[in-house]
């Protein structure tokens, strides 16, 4: 039903003075469970599905949306107040939408689960994974939550693209917690991805996981922090997807660029620098939707546009934007699949898909055995990053000091400081490794939306400021 009345309802805005409309019909099966300290606290199952409806009228957006609509009646009734509003919009701004053309679309892609996820074989894998937390004497808490989300999209506009995308989501969220004499130290990782019960067992196997991150938590207890300097920093990927997050990803967001997230989220200071050299040439950037398994893994964006792999950065000179339709059309550049919504109750927005450092050509062992003094930076934790992501800092979960090329004893609290252009002009090394890690819980836009994508990347080496969070 919700898929003719897609149909339907392009006719009926064009037929009432939309020049231009898209509907996204989606429906997604959410099924999970948290386990806290061996017993299973929840378990979720819940479903929704709706109607996003995006009309343009005289350069002028208008948008509705409806859950699980009864009537068509009804539908175009709210559709009509939507084109009215956005005719009188139109009326009082001088900023007309104009979009840029893109070839129309039609499409059924149906991205492959090799293991079906299950209730009992989830609760299975997460009281395993808990069991192997709370091994240590001094975890104090253990978390482990796992969801399976079952999505069906179908996108059409007025341009003859008709989409249709079925997909799954497999998350797990682990954490441990270790207590001792005073101190207490927290360790935790996402994993999973695009597919089913594979993301979880297969390579990435989260009871491996499970163990490292109890045996790190425990070990934190024992470490030392760190006095600040400035010295040179190995990251691993797990942190690098954190940086290549904030100071590549959401400054490549042409809405951010044009200062129209300034409001909530912030710029970007390379704005109007296209062509010029922001970094060394050490610094390869990219964002890719069409990397199997990530969760920003994608055909086609939220505006039928084909998904592309993006060079956003090349031998340290910034190359182009993230763009929509309507932001291509002002950088007089190419729509480059980068527009997506949390949902159908939500109109898209430039979003990153999997933004990355790309790979090098340094064995990660040489480039830790190349540092004099120096500090291996392990996993991502939390961000503090300025309006126009110029200035940040992020903390990580753990560190090893180097000296002369060894590594040496494990440091906690530590943060990484820096400014990016100074950042990036000191990257001399990234690793011939890759690794792409799943970000659930982007959030951008006002109402905001929460967004999954991957971020990620090799082991890269700069210069930074090291400090302690206490100091």
């Amino acid at each position: 039903m919700l898929e003719d009345y897609s149909d339907k309802m392009v006719q009926f805005a064009l037929a009432n003075g939309s020049q231009y409309c898209d509907v996204r019909a989606e429906s997604v099966q959410t099924t999970g469970l948290v386990i806290e300290n061996g017993e299973v606290e929840n378990f979720i199952s819940s479903s929704d599905s709706g109607l996003g409806i995006r009309v343009l009228v005289n350069g002028a957006w208008g948008f509705y949306s409806v859950s699980d609509p009864k009537s068509f009646d009804n539908v175009q009734e709210n559709v009509i107040d939507v084109i009215k509003s956005a005719r009188y919009y139109s009326e009082h701004t001088k900023q007309k939408v104009k979009l840029a053309e893109i070839r129309s679309s039609v499409d059924e892609v149906n991205f492959r689960v090799q293991v079906e996820p299950t209730t009992e074989e989830m609760i299975r894998i997460g009281l395993e994974s808990d069991k192997i937390i709370r091994n240590k004497k001094r975890i104090i808490k253990s978390s482990v939550s796992i969801h399976h989300d079952q999505f069906h999209k179908y996108f059409v506009n007025s341009e003859g693209t008709k989409i249709t995308h079925n997909f799954d989501d497999v998350i797990a969220n682990l954490s441990a917690t270790a207590h001792y004499s005073g101190l207490t130290e927290s360790v935790n990782t996402t994993e999973g991805g695009r597919g089913g019960l594979e993301l979880l067992t297969g390579k990435n196997n989260i009871l491996v996981t499970a163990q490292s991150i109890s045996e790190k938590a425990d070990a934190l207890l024992d470490a030392r922090t760190v006095k600040e300097e400035k010295a040179t920093v190995v990251m691993n990927p797990d942190f690098v997807a954190l940086l290549a997050h904030e100071i590549l990803g959401h400054p490549s967001e042409a809405d951010r660029v044009l200062g129209k997230e300034m409001a909530w989220a912030g710029g970007a200071w390379w704005a109007g620098k296209i062509g010029t050299k922001i970094g060394s040439p050490e610094l390869n950037v990219i964002d890719d939707p069409t990397i199997p398994s990530s969760l920003g893994w994608y055909k086609y964006d939220d505006e039928g546009v084909p998904a592309t792999k993006k060079t956003l950065i090349e031998d340290g000179i910034l190359c182009t934007h993230m763009q929509s339709r309507e932001t291509a059309a002002l950088f007089d550049a190419s729509p480059n699949s980068s527009m997506r919504a949390t949902g159908y109750s939500f109109m898209p927005l430039i979003r990153m898909a999997c933004t990355c450092i790309s790979p090098g050509n340094w064995n990660p062992d040489e480039m830790i055995k190349d540092v004099k003094n120096g500090y291996l930076i392990c996993n991502m934790k939390i961000p503090s990053i300025d309006m126009m992501r110029y200035n940040w800092s992020i903390s990580c979960q753990y560190a090893q000091k180097i000296e002369n090329g060894e590594l040496g004893e494990l440091l906690r609290d530590v943060i990484v400081m820096g400014n990016s252009p100074e950042f990036f002009e000191s990257i001399d090394a990234r690793g011939k490794d890759f690794q792409v890690r799943p970000i659930a819980n982007c959030g951008k836009g006002d109402p905001m939306q929460i967004m999954r994508m991957g971020n990620g990347g090799p082991h890269i080496r700069g210069k930074s400021i090291v400090k302690s969070v206490a100091t």
